[in-house]
């Protein structure tokens, strides 16, 4: 139980952490082209595609 604790504590301390440095960067500093904007947005889209891809070959790897 007492290490259950402990655990429960850690953790919460580190969430409450994490939501500190969200909070503290929610706003940019920084503005953005449009054309940063729009290469951030294609890399996301490949990233996502990479992903999937991935995901296809796993489950096609684990049904064979």
């Amino acid at each position: 139980m007492r290490i259950a604790r402990l655990l429960h504590h850690a953790l919460s301390d580190l969430i409450t952490r994490i939501r500190a440095i969200n909070h503290h960067y929610a706003v940019p500093r920084l503005a953005m082209s449009p054309a940063v904007r729009w290469s951030l947005l294609a890399l996301r889209v490949y990233l996502l595609l990479l992903v999937v891809l991935l995901g296809y070959k796993f489950a096609t790897l684990v049904a064979h």
